[in-house]
């Protein structure tokens, strides 16, 4: 019997989930979270061959959460299931060495056969999503323009950039401009978008 932990936000999917696998004859739902902080305390109680982790989770996000369950229960296999099936999503994933990822738009039956590869140790992974990270060109962004990205990201001002990252008000805004130029983004927010759909941020 395989042995899954459930991590899904939205009670109505986490709920069809429950019963699709529950039709399975060798996998048994022995922990359901609502959070991506309840990931690793439920998965070490429960000791789940599998975790099946929505990326979108309030508390910390399911693939920060993911490669946090890797460093503490190394033997718990993770499957990435998502509605954002961006290829920068996708790299996120196997940075966080997620052993599968799925889209929520896969037929119910490739669910369950997507588990039972990920429990074997198989990587799962959306070929069309494969083929689009592959496309995708290199983060171009210096390590510093990524912290400065990401803290505006997060609605940080520049004045407050400036005092975390020991610079200047006027060197932030020139990191931001950079930035933007960079991504051939609108403005600011627009980077926002692109850094994060590319799995930059």
């Amino acid at each position: 019997m395989i042995r899954v932990l459930l991590a899904e936000d939205m009670h109505m999917i986490r709920a069809a989930l429950v019963a699709l696998l529950e039709r399975q004859p060798d996998i048994e739902v022995v922990a359901e979270v609502h959070s991506g902080d309840r990931i690793v305390p439920a998965a070490l109680e429960h000791r789940p061959d599998v975790a099946l982790i929505d990326i979108e989770l309030p508390g910390m996000d399911g693939l920060t959460a993911a490669a946090e369950l890797r460093e503490r229960l190394p033997e718990c296999q993770t499957l990435i299931v998502t509605a954002f099936g961006r290829p920068g999503n996708l790299r996120r994933a196997l940075a966080a060495r997620a052993t599968g990822f799925i889209s929520k738009d896969a037929p119910p039956a490739a669910l369950g056969e997507a588990i039972r590869k990920v429990s074997r140790g198989e990587r799962v992974i959306d070929p069309q999503l494969a083929v689009a990270a592959l496309d995708l060109p290199g983060n171009p962004l210096t390590p510093r323009e990524t912290d400065v990205l990401r803290l505006a990201a997060a609605g940080t001002s520049a004045s407050q950039i400036a005092g975390q990252l020991f610079l200047s008000t006027g060197t932030v805004r020139n990191y931001l401009s950079a930035i933007v130029s960079k991504l051939n983004a609108r403005n600011q927010i627009d980077a926002v978008r692109i850094a994060t759909e590319s799995g930059w941020l």
